[in-house]
Order: structure tokens, then C-alpha cells, then sequence
């Protein structure tokens, strides 16, 4: 299940906080020099095996890499052998990436051990808040492009779901839009790890969200990457109706953004995608506000008819995307997803957008 190698890093690359990146010689029994030896870029986590340096050996894994996947393209550092890192002496009774060789310890900030641990025990709920929820890692952008359109200064926190990459540290996208003070915080929930705080579920992390980073609206999504295999139910997306049935259930604004796009060449992705009409139509019993762009021609009316069927259990909410394109451009981040840039597939950013843009409006008296 796991492809091992061996190697030796040879340079260390530009990085992001929380991930240093390398090339790195592979060790191979056909080699018989340097020169021979192929290489490949590896991602480590220097809080879960340590710094790798030059010249250091190193444990791979390259099962990700071998298979091509979109957000592994990496070979990823199980461990240096030769320079292990010291034990890390600290609070966290929380394991995450549990019973897997790299289970890591953390502070739940919902355990009983953390300073919010009397917060969290008596919160009943989110007062309101709106929580946007949306499929995929790449919308986070565009959500909070919509916000700033609508509220600037809007305080909003990133709830990360583990349908995709486990460490937070994984998105260079979090990063910068901390930087521009256009997200507050994250939280990591489930066996996600690495976000300002920690929570055990969906349920607790929208509380440590309100209650704890001072957000006035959340935004529910996985970690870069995804899993889907192209039957009705087996793809992680399934999640984003139950982060919509846990914000109903503390009493925020559950607000849907449809994952849609003109460009993508599966038929199952092309306008309002299966994953949007199975999570929201099927797995979300609470009623939600399930934002529909208002997308102009054609493509635009085949999108409004694919999600006519959501208004039997949700209310169906049309926001004008007039200006959005606009944000989106001026975000400090280079929107993509799946590959695609605004140019490419603006549907799938504009749809986003205009969550945002609704959840925003929310806050408006």
C-alpha cells in the first residue's frame, strides 16, 4: 500500500511555512553514479519528522507521486533516519492521522487540558452566524473575494474538513490570505491537524470558530484535494451536507455554495456538479440558502435548472456576480482549480463568489 524509497537531498527548494520542500536523489539498484541516480521533488512536514538539510538521508514515501495525482505531486519524507528530530515536550492529548505510522499529538482546543476547553463545554451554538460551505479547498478564495465585495473587513475563519490534505500546513493558499488579513484563523477538525486550533468535529470547530477566533462567518471546506470516484456516493464532498446539517443544528446560517463549472471535461462536473445536487439534496436535512449565480446566457439558465430541484428542501437564493470578477482578480492568491485559472472556468469562481457575496449580506441589519 505504501511505495518506500531511499534517498539523499541533493538542494532544498523555495517552501511555505509548515512545509519544506527539496530534491532529492533516489537511491536505485540500478545506479551506479550520481548522474544516474533519477530525482524528484519531496514535501516534508518539518513538525512531524524534523529539517531535512543537504546531504541528509531520507525515508519516501511516492505512492501519490507515482500515481500522478493532482495535489501529491510530491514524494513525501516519512522520516530522516540518520537525525531524528528531539520529542516534542507539550500540552495535546488529541491524536490525529490516528493508529497510521505519523499519528501526531495535538491540543484539542476542545480537550480538557486547552484554555478554551470552559468555552467550548457551556457554547450552545454559533448566534447566527453564517457558515458557507463549500466543496472544494479551491473556492476558499473566491468565498472570501465575495465577503470583502460585499463587507470589507468581515472577521472569517476557515473550518478545514479531512476529505482532502490532512496538514493544513499543505495550503500555501491559507498562508497568504492570512497574510493579507483576509482570513482570521483555521480550524483543523476531524483528523485534520495544523490549524490554529484543533477540534474534534465539524460540530466543535464552527464553535471554536464563533466563540474562540471572534468569526462572524465560517467557511466549511476540505483541505487541498479531494476524493471522488465517480459513483453517486463515494466521494468526500458528501461531507459538505453534513457540515450543513451541523450549522443549522447550533443555530447559524447554513448557506450552500454550488460547485459548478463550464469547463471541466467530465459530464458529471459540467454545470452544477453531482457532488453539489447529492450533498445538498440528499445528505443536508436542514433547510439551507443555496446560492445560485446568476450567470449570464445559456449556461447560465442550464445552471438555475439543474438546481431548481434543491428549492424542494432548501430555499434557493439568486445573487447577482456583477463586480465579482473583479475581486477575485485583485486577490493576493492566483485562483485554479482542477487545473484552471478565472480565464479558464470563471463559473467555478463566480458561483463561490457569490456565496460569500450572500453570506456576507447576512450580517447586514
Amino acid at each position: 500500500m505504501i511505495r518506500w524509497r531511499r534517498g539523499e537531498v541533493r538542494r532544498l527548494l523555495p517552501s511555505w511555512p509548515g512545509v519544506l520542500l527539496c530534491s532529492v536523489s533516489l537511491s536505485t539498484d540500478e545506479a551506479n553514479d550520481e548522474e544516474e541516480a533519477p530525482t524528484c521533488r519531496a514535501l516534508a512536514y518539518p513538525e512531524l519528522v524534523g529539517t531535512p538539510e543537504v546531504g541528509d538521508s531520507v525515508l519516501l514515501n511516492t505512492g501519490a507521486l507515482d500515481l500522478g495525482l493532482g495535489t501529491g505531486g510530491y514524494a513525501l519524507v516519512v522520516a530522516l533516519p540518520d537525525r531524528l528530530p528531539p520529542d516534542h515536550e507539550g500540552p495535546g492529548h488529541l491524536v490525529k492521522a490516528r493508529y497510521t505510522p505519523l499519528q501526531a499529538t495535538v491540543l484539542g482546543a476542545d480537550e480538557q487540558g486547552s484554555p478554551h476547553h470552559e468555552i467550548l463545554r457551556s457554547a450552545r451554538g454559533v448566534d447566527d452566524m453564517p457558515v458557507v460551505v463549500a466543496d472544494l479547498h479551491s473556492a476558499l478564495p473566491a468565498v472570501l473575494a465575495g465577503i470583502r465585495s460585499e463587507l470589507p473587513g468581515t472577521r472569517v475563519v476557515n473550518v478545514m474538513l479531512d476529505g482532502g490534505a490532512l496538514p493544513a500546513a499543505f495550503s500555501q493558499v491559507i498562508g497568504v490570505l492570512r497574510e493579507n488579513d483576509l482570513l482570521a484563523g483555521c480550524v483543523t477538525t476531524g483528523q485534520a491537524f495544523g490549524g490554529d486550533l484543533e477540534a474534534v468535529t465539524v460540530h466543535s470547530g464552527l464553535l471554536a470558530a464563533r466563540h474562540v477566533l471572534g468569526a462572524e462567518i465560517a467557511v466549511v471546506c476540505q483541505g487541498p484535494g479531494n476524493l471522488g470516484t465517480g459513483t453517486p456516493w463515494g466521494f468526500s464532498g458528501v461531507a459538505c451536507g453534513e457540515a450543513l446539517n451541523a450549522a443549522a443544528v447550533l443555530g447559524g446560517r447554513p448557506v450552500a455554495a454550488l460547485r459548478v463549472s463550464e469547463a471541466d471535461p467530465r459530464p458529471r462536473h459540467q454545470g452544477v456538479s453531482h457532488h453539489s445536487l447529492t450533498a445538498y439534496g440528499r445528505v443536508a436535512l436542514a433547510p439551507s440558502e443555496v446560492v445560485v449565480p446568476d450567470l449570464p446566457g445559456i449556461f447560465g439558465e442550464h445552471v438555475r435548472d439543474q438546481a431548481w430541484p434543491l428549492g424542494e428542501r432548501h430555499t434557493l437564493v439568486e445573487v447577482p456576480v456583477t463586480g465579482l470578477e473583479d475581486e477575485i482578480r485583485s486577490l493576493p492568491v492566483k485562483v485554479s482549480t482542477m487545473g484552471r485559472g478565472l480565464e479558464e472556468d470563471r463559473a467555478a469562481f463566480l458561483s463561490s463568489a457569490a456565496a460569500g457575496r450572500h453570506a456576507a449580506s447576512l450580517l447586514r441589519p
